[in-house]
């Protein structure tokens, strides 16, 4: 599997913690133990400490509704200047115009001067399109006379929007935790998996269902909280933690053709659902049922996945 670009070679390891081969059969056999966790501190190359996403949440689209729930504004992403301001709670829609942007306000279209916009709150606030409000802002060009609508996130934010929308909120609360951390890996491992588009990932099962803060549930939010910047590593790089809704037996080791080491086939847990995905990493039926059974996320996780390492990234670069 590829690098996330953005890791520095070689990583920062500020404490490593092993836990002995007896103890990792046991989580293999699913035996209740304590574990002890593998920590590594990843420092990503970034202009941006909060590391921001970018996620496609329409492409190709002849207009687009949006607004904020506060007074905001579009900026005009070549001049970095306010091009229209927006009310509070007042909905615009948007169009592609020759090679730029308009604007409907009265009936009538306005021309905005340019093919790229920023809509940003101009206090702490929420952006809407798609009728789902959105942490962040949104980025909407004109590219070959359609519109594409980005939301500019920070990654928490991001994972606040995944698990809801990814698993049910009333599940066991270290499915969720699993969850979390999964989702956090996948973003991380397929950052510009859609760079042809002008973004990291789409918002849907393509690459992981993400609602928006209209999606978030103070459970989940609280999952991702007290996984803060938790992420799988194999050989020191962050995994592609594909997961699914369920095997109906087995987990598989297929990956489209491909092969990564950090993925198994093992009793997927599951087996009163069918089979319903890919089939490839963590069942979601399969850590839900685990969950309820006694065991913790990261026993979850490192059931699912062989030989991985949970990591944290460094906040202080």
């Amino acid at each position: 599997m590829e690098l996330y670009k953005n890791l520095s070679e070689p990583l920062k390891i500020l404490r490593l913690v092993y836990y002995n081969e007896k103890e990792s059969d046991k989580i293999k056999n699913m035996k209740k133990i304590y574990i002890l966790l593998t920590f590594l501190v990843i420092g990503l190359f970034s202009t941006n400490p909060s590391y921001a996403i970018k996620i496609g949440l329409m492409t190709q689209v002849n207009e687009a509704g949006v607004g904020t729930n506060v007074n905001g504004r579009l900026i005009d992403v070549n001049t970095n200047k306010t091009v229209c301001t927006t009310d509070a709670m007042k909905g615009y829609v948007l169009v592609p115009y020759k090679n730029e942007i308009a604007i409907k306000s009265g009936g009538k279209y306005y021309a905005l001067g340019t093919n790229s916009v920023v809509l940003r709150p101009d206090t702490s606030g929420y952006v809407s399109t798609k009728g789902k409000w959105y942490h962040g802002k949104l980025m909407i060009k004109n590219t070959n006379g359609t519109l594409t609508v980005i939301n500019d996130v920070d990654l928490e934010n991001y994972i606040k929007g995944v698990v809801p929308s990814e698993m049910p909120s009333s599940w066991h609360y270290e499915a969720l935790k699993a969850q979390a951390i999964a989702a956090r890996s996948f973003a991380l491992a397929n950052l510009g998996k859609q760079a042809k588009h002008g973004y990291d990932l789409k918002d849907n099962t393509e690459d992981q269902a993400y609602g928006g803060a209209s999606a978030e549930t103070n459970i989940t939010n609280k999952a991702v909280d007290e996984t803060h910047g938790l992420v799988l590593t194999y050989d020191m790089k962050i995994i592609s933690a594909y997961y699914f809704a369920s095997a109906g037996g087995m987990t598989s080791t297929s990956v489209w053709g491909g092969y990564a080491p950090y993925l198994r086939s093992v009793p997927s847990f599951d087996d009163d659902m069918g089979k319903n995905g890919h089939g490839v990493g963590m069942s979601q039926h399969g850590a839900n049922n685990l969950a309820k059974q006694g065991y913790n996320a990261y026993q979850i996780l490192q059931y699912f996945y062989q030989d991985v390492k949970f990591a944290k990234l460094n906040n202080e670069t």
